[in-house]
């Protein structure tokens, strides 16, 4: 199902700067604390050996949901960082993950847009991205207090057709959540291969997929393309469009969108509520 979204009006809950609280380090000094949430950074290892950056958020009264959160093509910069914060303060235990442990190893910082991420795309595989993902969903499963008993992935363009991909690999996921993930190959995104759309019939979850109407690079004609081959493949979806919006509009540029940005957020919750086991008597439930 295709859903052009009208943006609501759900109040965004604001992070504080990471870097604002500083008491152990990892990769950084800091063990951050946010309201009923705490941050700190880990590595994590891959099945086949890489190391990769990761930033683990954890919330004080989890509701048994976890998320990977796959980032852009910039991977693991500060956004989402205070995302996986975010998430944790709704009750969602969350971890997110650098995409170029591979190619750019270890990292002592968070990057920025100075970062040039297209020899790392051109050389990173959805395979081993998957490994990545699998060592995530396994560190989110272990954690010692209440681990999450449904664990879906959250990505964002690159890490966005990277979240769709992961309904197909055998994780044992909840539900996939895409932000503007190109499903299909266009002239302006060629992506690692295959397309998203090419494994649709592997799919094994739920899938939310969240798009703008004004992104050039994810035509509507590749949207359609995607809600009738999931539609196809009998895989539950919901693919909403954001009339107006523009690629990156919930992280880059998530002030000048914040309506349909509090709505892409109040969906993705709702999702991850409808997708997950609540135990029979709690009470506990997702907090926008």
């Amino acid at each position: 199902m295709i859903a052009p979204a009208v943006a609501g009006k759900g109040p965004v809950r604001e992070v504080s700067d990471p870097c604002a609280s500083e008491t152990t380090r990892t990769r950084r000094t800091y063990r951050i604390v946010v309201g009923e949430a705490s941050g700190r950074d880990l590595v994590l290892t891959s099945a086949d050996g890489t190391q990769f950056n990761t930033h683990l958020a954890t919330a004080t009264i989890p509701t048994m949901a976890g998320v990977v959160i796959v980032p852009d093509v910039f991977g693991l910069r500060l956004f989402y960082e205070e995302l996986a914060l975010r998430f944790a303060t709704s009750g969602v235990q969350a971890l997110t993950i650098d995409l170029y442990g591979r190619t750019a190893g270890l990292i002592s910082r968070p990057r920025d847009e100075a970062f040039d991420f297209w020899p790392h795309i051109a050389a990173t595989h959805t395979g081993t991205v998957a490994q990545d993902i699998a060592a995530a969903v396994a560190h989110l499963r272990a954690l010692p207090a209440e681990p999450p008993r449904a664990v879906f992935t959250v990505g964002f363009c690159f890490g966005g057709a990277t979240s769709f991909h992961q309904a197909a690999m055998g994780h044992g996921l909840a539900g996939v959540i895409g932000f503007y993930g190109p499903p299909v190959v266009t002239a302006r995104w060629q992506g690692p291969a295959p397309a998203v759309i090419e494994h649709v019939d592997a799919f094994a979850c739920p899938v939310l997929g969240i798009f703008g109407g004004a992104d050039p690079s994810i035509p509507a004609e590749s949207i359609a393309q995607f809600d009738a081959a999931l539609s196809a493949a009998g895989v539950a979806h919901e693919l909403v469009i954001y009339p107006g919006a523009p690629h990156s509009f919930f992280d880059w540029r998530q002030q000048e969108h914040a309506q349909a940005s509090a709505d892409a957020w109040k969906r993705m919750l709702e999702f991850i509520s409808r997708e997950h086991p609540v135990t029979p008597g709690d009470s506990r439930t997702l907090v926008p």
